[in-house]
C-alpha cells in the first residue's frame, strides 16, 4: 500500500508499471518518496515562515499545506516528464529547465528551515540591532527636545546669575557699612554716624530689592522648570510610543538580513542538501539506464505515434486521389452534347430573367 502511493508520487504510469520488475518498481517508488518528503519539508518550512508573518499557528498551518501540495504538484510534474532518450545530449537540454526549477523550489524550502535552525543567532543578532535602534530612536526625538530644553536651562541660569550679581552687590554693601561702622574704611570713624545711616539704608534697601528679586525669580524658575518637565514628559512619552515598533522588529524580512549578518558556510551547507535533495529524483533518472518501463512506455506512445501518423497519411492520400478522380470526371463529361444543351437551356432562362427584371426597374423609375 505504502509502495504504491509512492509510485502515485512518482508521476509513473501505474498501468505500464504494474507488469514490470519488482526492481523498477522500487526505484520508482524511491523516486516517489522523495518526492513527497520535499513536499513534507516545504509543508514545514511554509508554516513556520508564515507564522512569523501572520502570528497565527492554524492559518499558518493552512496556508503551509497548500504551499506543500503546490511544492508537491511542481516535482511530481518535474520528474514524471524527464523521459529517457538514446541520447545523453537530449536528455540533459531535457532537464535542464527543470533544474532550474528545482534549484528555485530548494531556495524556497530551505530559507524558512535555515531560520529556524538558526533561530537563536538571529535572536542575538536582532536583540543588537534593536538596541542599536532603540539608542538610535532615542537621539533622533531627543534632537527635537534637547535645543527647547536647554533654551529653557540657560534661562534658569540667566535668572540665577541675576541674583547673584544682585546677591554680591548687596553683600558689598553690607562690607561697606560695617566697615563704616568700626572705622576702618570709609570717614575712619568709629560709630554710627550719618554716613553709616545713608550706607546702611542703602544696604538694605539692595536687600529688599534682593528679597524681591530672588522671589520674582523663584517663581519665573517654578514656570520655567513645569515646561521643562512637560517637554521630559513629552520625550519619554514618544519613546514608550515609538518603543514597541522597536520591539516588533523581528518579522520575515528582519530575520532574513539577520541570517545574512550570521557566518555564510553553514547556511550554504543546508542550502545544499535541500538542492540535493531536490533535484535527486532528476539526477537519478539521468544516470539510471533504461529499464523496463522505459521501454514499455515508449512502445505504447511510439504505437499511438505511428497509428496518428498513419491515419494522417491515409487521410491526405485520400484527399489526393480524390481530387484526382473528380478532375478526370469533369473533364470527361465536359465535352457531352446534353451537358451543353441543359447549360445553354439554364442560360438562356436566366439571361431572359434579368432582362424582365431590368425592364421592370426602369418603368418604376420613370
Amino acid at each position: 500500500m505504502l509502495k504504491q502511493f509512492f509510485i502515485l508520487c512518482s508521476g509513473a504510469d501505474t498501468d505500464i508499471l504494474n507488469d514490470c520488475s519488482m526492481g523498477e518498481q522500487n526505484k520508482y517508488a524511491g523516486i516517489g518518496a522523495t518526492v513527497f518528503f520535499t513536499a513534507v519539508m516545504a509543508t514545514i518550512a511554509a508554516s513556520y515562515a508564515l507564522f512569523t508573518v501572520f502570528d497565527n499557528l492554524y492559518a499558518s498551518l493552512f496556508f503551509g499545506v497548500i504551499w506543500g501540495l503546490l511544492i508537491f504538484n511542481l516535482d511530481r510534474y518535474i520528474v514524471s516528464t524527464i523521459k529517457k532518450r538514446d541520447n545523453i545530449l537530449d536528455e540533459i537540454l531535457q532537464a535542464t529547465p527543470r533544474l532550474f526549477l528545482a534549484l528555485i523550489i530548494a531556495i524556497v524550502i530551505s530559507k524558512p528551515l535555515e531560520l529556524k535552525i538558526f533561530e537563536k543567532e538571529i535572536n542575538q543578532v536582532l536583540l543588537e540591532q534593536k538596541n542599536d535602534l532603540t539608542l538610535a530612536n532615542q537621539n533622533q526625538i531627543a534632537e527635537q527636545f534637547n535645543p527647547k530644553i536647554a533654551t529653557l536651562e540657560s534661562e534658569i541660569s540667566g535668572l540665577n546669575a541675576q541674583v547673584d550679581l544682585k546677591e554680591a552687590e548687596v553683600n558689598a554693601l553690607y562690607d561697606t557699612y560695617i566697615s563704616e561702622a568700626e572705622g576702618t574704611a570709609g570717614t575712619n570713624l568709629f560709630g554710627k554716624g550719618p554716613v553709616y545711616k545713608e550706607k546702611r539704608d542703602k544696604h538694605d534697601a539692595g536687600l529688599a530689592e534682593l528679597q524681591q528679586l530672588k522671589s520674582d525669580t523663584k517663581t519665573k524658575i517654578e514656570a520655567i522648570e513645569t515646561q521643562k518637565a512637560t517637554l521630559q514628559a513629552d520625550y519619554a512619552s514618544n519613546v514608550e510610543t515609538s518603543q514597541p515598533i522597536i520591539d516588533n522588529f523581528d518579522g520575515l524580512m528582519a530575520r532574513i538580513t539577520a541570517l545574512g549578518e550570521l557566518p555564510w558556510l553553514p547556511s550554504f551547507f543546508i542550502f545544499l542538501l535541500f538542492l540535493a535533495i531536490e533535484t535527486s529524483p532528476i539526477i537519478a533518472k539521468l544516470l539510471a539506464p533504461k529499464g523496463e518501463f522505459d521501454y514499455k512506455l515508449e512502445d505504447q506512445e511510439t504505437a499511438i505515434k505511428t497509428w496518428s501518423m498513419q491515419k494522417i497519411a491515409e487521410r491526405k492520400l485520400l484527399l489526393k486521389t480524390d481530387n484526382t478522380i473528380n478532375n478526370r470526371v469533369y473533364n470527361e463529361i465536359a465535352d457531352e452534347e446534353e451537358v451543353m444543351n441543359y447549360k445553354r437551356k439554364h442560360a438562356r432562362t436566366l439571361m431572359q430573367n434579368q432582362a424582365d427584371a431590368f425592364l421592370k426597374q426602369q418603368k418604376g423609375i420613370l
